[in-house]
């Protein structure tokens, strides 16, 4: 007996890589590159996923340049897009031995509260090696539509 083959339509997968200094004008620059580009794949500006986008960038892009710096080395930005799946954000740095961890929550330390931030808004988020040199902050959102809500009343 075999199971019914179930065929989906092809999936363009839409990718885009910058470099970027290590500084915090880097940092911004990163951010704003990134909804550019997600405004030109037909993903609005003023959308939930470019905001959602633009802060997770923002956090990930400040803590590369601020824990992940090497003087004379780049950060990278890349990000991968497939329409109504995911969108990936990764960005790089050059330094391995700092590996990003998330605060407690009820820590009274200044650092690590970002990634809560990052925890929060996606889906999945994971640290990566970097090959030859340094580190990845990967972070994804899912944008398959989830289950269709219905108001109050079924309409």
């Amino acid at each position: 007996m075999t199971s019914p083959v179930t065929r989906e339509g092809p999936v363009t997968v839409r990718v885009f890589a910058q470099r970027f200094s290590s500084t915090p004008r880097g940092a911004r620059l990163a951010r704003r590159l990134a909804v550019l580009q997600l405004d030109r794949w037909g993903v609005p500006y003023d959308s939930e996923t470019s905001e959602t986008v633009a802060l997770l960038v923002a956090e990930l892009a400040a803590n590369a340049v601020t824990h992940g710096r090497v003087p004379g080395r780049d950060c990278e930005l890349a990000l991968s897009y497939a329409p109504g799946r995911v969108l990936r954000i990764e960005v790089s740095d050059t330094r391995s031995e700092r590996r990003p961890a998330p605060a407690e929550r009820e820590s009274l330390d200044e650092g690590g509260r970002g990634l809560l931030l990052v925890g929060a808004l996606a889906s999945r988020w994971t640290v990566l090696d970097r090959v030859p040199v340094g580190k990845t902050v990967r972070a994804e959102l899912d944008l398959s539509p989830g289950p269709a809500r219905t108001r109050p009343g079924g309409w």
